[in-house]
Parts: structure tokens; C-alpha cells; sequence
């Protein structure tokens, strides 16, 4: 397990990043660290703001790490994020964090950027026994996708909060979830902004699911 000295960062140079919709980047870099899927890195560009944090978005074989991020126009750190191009430099912290995948049966709920431990979770294998739901408001927000339909199938659910589609569910995830009339005895992992995480754990709760049984990475 890395050790998860959180507070020391480390220069390391971009390797790409690409703007997946309007303000939502994937940023890659040289991999310096082994990590478990679902750790958090520290991403900064200089000693004199402070850096912030974010999940990575990675499989642990890629030979790159990469993060999921939105552009805050009021922002200190993303909108220069967003101007990075291969050859620049980022200072990054090692891995940490106890929101981690595992090969157990779970329901992997997500909203908006929030998709970016469950796609590391993935990319490195763990997608046996897993359900995804991933909530957005808008449908180029589905980030990845066309590869999670494909490997999830059936088990791949879409909710989208302000457009609909013949593929998905027209609501948020609370929507989706209140409908439901089982909920299986596994581990159900959050990820999405704080309102949206106690909203869901809130429900899960009050349809029978073991508060003991439920994981959550907040989003700011």
C-alpha cells in the first residue's frame, strides 16, 4: 500500500489533457506511484497556492494517472489546469485515502465528475459483481461513456436530471433509486458532491440498507 505522504508533492510532467465537455478535463501524467483504485492525489502548480485534491481517474496498470476535472472560472488552480499541454508541469503528492475499490459485489453510485474512482475502479479489473448508476444533468456529461456501456451492459444505468435520451433513466439518481423495490446485501459506494451523497445515503438507508454497508467520497 503506498504510504500516503500526502503533504510532500512531487514535480512530474503532463502527459495530455483533453476536454471531455464543455469545462471537464482529463489531465494525464507521468506515473510516479503505485496506487489502490479509489485514492486521492493532491494537485498543485506552484509552492505559493495551495493544492487541491482529486480522485484518480486511472486504472493502477495504466502507464499514466489521470484526473477528472471541471474548469471553476473563479478558480485559483482550474483554469490553469485547463491550459496545460504535454511537456508542463504539475506538482503531485503520493496516493491516500480509504475510499478504496475492492473484488466484492457492490452498487457504484455516481454524480457528474464522480465517475473518476469508479472508472479507475474498473479500468484496473474490479468490475465483476459491480452495478453502475451515474447521474448528470446534461447528456455529454456521461463521461466514458461508451466503454462502461459496453463492459457494464445491463448493469450500467444512466440518470440525466435536464435532457432525455431512449437510454436514460429521466431523473436524478435519488429519482431512480426511490423507484426501486430491492436492494441486494452488498457495499454501495458514493461519489458526488456532498448534498447528493447525504441525499443517497439518506434513501439507501430508509430502504433497508445497513448504514455499515455504504462508502462515500465527497466531492467540493
Amino acid at each position: 500500500m503506498p504510504s500516503g505522504n500526502s503533504s510532500l508533492l512531487r514535480e512530474t510532467v503532463v502527459t495530455g489533457n483533453i476536454e471531455l465537455s464543455p469545462d471537464v478535463y482529463l489531465i494525464s501524467f507521468q506515473r510516479n506511484y503505485d496506487f489502490i483504485p479509489g485514492q486521492v492525489i493532491k494537485i498543485g502548480l506552484d509552492n505559493d497556492q495551495p493544492p487541491r485534491i482529486y480522485s484518480i481517474c486511472s486504472g493502477n496498470t495504466d502507464p499514466d494517472i489521470s484526473v477528472l476535472f471541471n474548469v471553476k472560472k473563479d478558480g485559483v488552480l482550474t483554469p490553469r489546469l485547463a491550459s496545460l499541454i504535454p511537456g508542463d508541469k504539475l506538482l503531485v503528492s503520493e496516493p491516500y485515502g480509504s475510499f478504496l475499490g475492492s473484488n466484492e459485489p457492490a452498487w457504484w453510485i455516481a454524480a457528474g465528475t464522480g465517475i473518476a474512482p469508479f472508472y479507475s475502479m474498473f479500468r484496473s479489473g474490479m468490475k465483476k459483481g459491480k452495478s453502475l448508476i451515474h447521474g448528470v444533468s446534461y447528456l455529454n456529461q456521461f463521461y466514458f461513456e461508451d466503454e462502461l456501456e459496453e463492459a457494464f451492459e445491463e448493469n450500467y444505468t444512466r440518470c440525466c436530471s435536464r435532457e432525455s435520451s431512449c437510454n436514460t433513466f429521466p431523473g436524478r439518481v435519488t429519482d431512480y433509486l426511490d423507484q426501486l423495490k430491492h436492494f441486494p446485501d452488498v457495499k454501495y459506494f458514493l461519489c458526488g458532491k456532498a448534498l447528493m451523497v447525504v441525499e443517497v445515503r439518506d434513501l439507501l438507508i430508509s430502504k433497508g440498507v445497513p448504514f455499515a454497508n455504504i462508502e462515500a467520497e465527497i466531492y467540493f
